[in-house]
């Protein structure tokens, strides 16, 4: 997953409510950290591996009425999350850098004006390497942004073309340069397992990346995805063992230059973890508006705790009518109890260093040992690690970590 992409949730079905078994009574149980992702739809053109939400731009950007939809759509959910404070802020897409300076700068005002947010608040804009969107970087910082990710995938010319990408490594590295002039904080996406790659070519786009002094890296294996391109007319892609030992060139690469791998695919300089995804993957909340947001609230009434998903209208212009029309929500409901062991585990069990066995409870309000069978077998098999105090996936957990989610099926 790219730093702001709405986690991908496995459907559940539509249930009247949660039983709120293990709950304790509302005023004793805190609500977890609150985010909140803005996704802006349109990108240049459509990646042939990507099967995120989003649209080539076609003509104009529509920019002012995009924004007027989402303070709509804003307005809308504060019913919701009303006197709860802002932790992190994270312009997702497509292609956010799109936007104009000014643009954001008028809708960073907006969120301010209607959410309050932490003091410190990470701030994030997904951005291409384009000359045009680099050009903005200056001005997208004073507007308020703090952080910047960029995504790269790749320095090598013929990875580049295969991804379908519209930056060469020139502009790569140019765009590199200027997010390190204007933010302290700013992220390098990169794929691995490209068609025709080696290790040696994967760490060489590693060792390229280095060089430009970002505090974090994303690392991905190029997976090929229902509905995309590439699943149309699938690239020869290197074999899974293969693409392991990329894996783990990467991982060792990384940490001899000081990164801490703490998620599956992030690694971060000490002290520059991505705030926000550090918030999903500890099953934190987040409110997601835009097309084809999606969000994810604790709520309680006089019975029990209970967690919602919500979902955004995706096409961009029917999400730009119905937010008119006060009704950007196209669906909402509630997590089945039972379904909550498995949604907080595909989350928290991405984290290298594991969590807070108390976490757990505090997150769905259910008490530990409604797991604790599948805890043991899992310690059993060697693919995480128990100790009473903490729940830590091993070397082995995290290298099949589907094998160890299954586990945690209702």
């Amino acid at each position: 997953m790219t730093p702001g992409e709405t986690p991908r949730v496995i459907p559940i079905r539509p249930a009247d409510g949660a039983s709120g078994e293990g709950a304790g009574a509302p005023e004793s149980r805190a609500l977890p950290p609150l985010s909140l992702y803005v996704h802006i739809p349109w990108c240049v053109r459509k990646c042939p591996y990507c099967d995120f939400d989003s649209y080539p731009l076609r003509g104009r950007l529509p920019e002012a009425e995009y924004i007027a939809a989402l303070t709509a759509d804003l307005e809308s959910a504060l019913p919701f999350v009303w006197g709860r404070r802002i932790v992190s802020v994270f312009f997702g897409g497509g292609t956010p850098s799109l936007l104009s300076a000014a643009g954001l700068d008028a809708l960073l005002a907006t969120l301010r004006a209607r959410l309050p947010l932490a003091p410190g608040a990470e701030i994030t804009l997904e951005a291409n390497p384009g000359a045009v969107e680099a050009d903005k970087f200056g001005a997208f910082h004073d507007a308020g942004v703090n952080r910047l990710s960029l995504g790269v995938q790749s320095f090598d010319p013929a990875h580049l073309g295969a991804l379908g990408r519209i930056h060469d490594a020139a502009q790569a590295r140019r765009a590199a340069a200027l997010a390190a002039r204007h933010f302290d904080n700013f992220n390098l996406d990169l794929m691995y397992g490209l068609p025709g790659q080696t290790v040696t070519r994967a760490l060489a786009d590693v060792e390229q990346a280095l060089a430009l002094g970002p505090t974090h890296l994303s690392c991905y294996q190029l997976t090929v995805e229902p509905g995309t391109a590439f699943a149309a007319s699938p690239p020869p892609l290197p074999d899974p063992d293969l693409c392991a030992d990329m894996q783990e060139a990467i991982e060792a690469r990384l940490g001899e230059a000081g990164f801490e791998h703490y998620e599956t695919s992030a690694f971060a300089r000490p002290g520059y973890s991505c705030r926000h995804n550090l918030n999903y993957w500890t099953f934190g909340d987040y409110l997601g508006i835009g097309a084809g947001a999606h969000g994810k609230l604790t709520r309680h009434d006089e019975k029990a705790w209970k967690v919602c998903r919500q979902a955004r209208w995706k096409s961009p212009d029917r999400y730009l009518a119905q937010a008119a029309a006060g009704r950007s929500l196209q669906e909402e409901f509630t997590v089945e109890a039972g379904d909550l062991p498995f949604e907080f585990m595909m989350n928290a069990l991405r984290l290298t260093a594991g969590f807070d066995a108390a976490l757990f409870e505090a997150r769905t309000a259910r008490p530990l040992s409604v797991v604790e069978a599948p805890l043991r077998r899992a310690g059993r098999e060697g693919l995480l690690v128990h100790d009473g105090g903490r729940i830590t996936p091993t070397r082995r957990g995290q290298r099949f970590l589907n094998r160890l989610l299954e586990m945690f099926l209702a």
